[in-house]
């Protein structure tokens, strides 16, 4: 009997402490809520819209390419006997300067053959003369009268054109002869930079062979790629305009911050870059090397460099930076107090700015602060810099529940 009065007094005592946890529960008091829930502006950053007239920067890339460039080749044949110690690669050289000189002497005693020829049918050009007087001199002593064509014959007129025909004949051997004892001199075709050299001192040249090549240093090309939608800005050279736009060009690797060299635009080729399909335009750049300067850094033939061009100017245009264009060309625009999310209509973007023609006015108060929850009309409100910071704080704030 005794586990049984155990049994009933467990089953009471969890009858009881049953009662009064469900006693617990029905007193316990109910939280209300006192308030509902409340939205609060989002506080931004604002800057104005700028209106004027501006000339945006296209910025592309391209490489540099001699304006002037030869392969140094002799016109008559020989033996190399003397040559420029400028003639090295790496040298500089003047036009006109003599670089390699071809030994003379057989092209000297042509010269000499060949006036000696001169010489000898201007002889016979005035003994052909003297005939001729003594001729003419007969012919009216015996004061017949001939036709046109046996006068000729009588005077010596075929005579005179044969020996006529045999000096200029000379006088062209001479000057020939003239020309190749030049041709052993060979000079520089322009202010140039030696690149390679193939000739020494002994070495036997032909014509056609490749000595050396040279390129010029008075200016170089950057041939540079642009979208073709760019090109309506681009400003060329023509009966006006004696230079193209400006273009400043740029060496990330190699140069320091903020070195640069100007050019200018000179030209649009007449086709397509393979493979992205841009069009390629060349940029002159005067003095490229800058040898006798050594605070200005000189271009390299080949290399990679950036190109920023000055496009034309566009009137009357609203600048805006890049990064406050939204998706699908819309502005964020604060008016009276609320968001609008305004479209655009964007004439032209460079690196840093969009050009809007159209959709926002030199009073608009454009939202520069990058907001996670965007919906047009959301409140907005003026966030202050924070006192000893060179930078705004950028806040925002959503919704808050309130509960007690």
């Amino acid at each position: 009997m005794n586990w049984k009065k155990t049994l009933l007094i467990c089953i009471f005592i969890l009858l009881v402490a049953g009662g009064v946890t469900a006693f617990i529960f029905m007193t316990e008091p109910t939280a209300e809520r006192e308030g509902a829930t409340r939205e609060t502006a989002m506080l931004v950053e604002v800057t104005a819209a700028e209106r004027g007239d501006f000339r945006p920067t296209i910025v592309t890339t391209g490489t540099v390419q001699p304006a002037e460039d030869v392969i140094l080749s002799p016109r008559v044949s020989g033996m190399i006997i003397r040559r420029s110690p400028d003639f090295v690669p790496g040298g500089f050289v003047r036009k006109g300067q003599t670089l390699l000189q071809i030994d003379p002497a057989d092209y000297r005693n042509t010269l000499e053959l060949r006036k000696s020829d001169l010489r000898q049918a201007l002889a016979d050009l005035r003994i052909e003369e003297g005939r001729q007087d003594v001729a003419r001199q007969d012919y009216q002593f015996l004061g017949d009268t001939l036709s046109e064509e046996n006068e000729a014959l009588v005077l010596r007129a075929p005579q005179l054109e044969a020996v006529k025909a045999r000096v200029e004949a000379a006088e062209a051997a001479a000057r020939q002869a003239e020309l190749q004892l030049e041709r052993t001199a060979i000079k520089a075709p322009f202010n140039a930079h030696i690149l390679s050299r193939n000739a020494n001192l002994g070495s036997q040249v032909a014509p056609g062979d490749n000595l050396g090549r040279l390129v010029g240093v008075d200016e170089y090309w950057v041939v540079a790629t642009v979208p073709l939608s760019h090109l309506r800005w681009l400003a060329f050279p023509d009966g006006s305009r004696k230079k193209g736009a400006e273009v400043k060009i740029r060496s990330r690797t190699a140069w320091p911050e903020g070195q640069y060299r100007t050019g200018y635009l000179y030209k649009l080729m007449g086709a397509l870059e393979g493979q992205t399909r841009l069009a390629r335009v060349l940029v002159r750049v005067p003095g490229p090397l800058a040898y006798q300067d050594d605070s200005t850094p000189s271009l390299i033939i080949g290399s990679f460099v950036e190109a920023s061009v000055q496009a034309k100017e566009i009137e009357d245009i609203v600048r805006l930076n890049r990064d406050y264009v939204r998706e699908d060309e819309t502005v964020w625009v604060m008016e009276e107090g609320k968001l609008r999310i305004q479209e655009v209509d964007i004439a032209f973007q460079d690196a840093k700015y969009a050009y809007i023609s159209n959709g926002l006015s030199e009073d608009s108060q454009i939202v520069t602060t990058n907001l996670s929850t965007v919906a047009d009309g959301a409140p907005l409100r003026l966030s202050e810099p924070e006192r000893g910071s060179g930078q705004d704080t950028i806040q925002t704030t959503a919704q808050q529940n309130q509960s007690l």
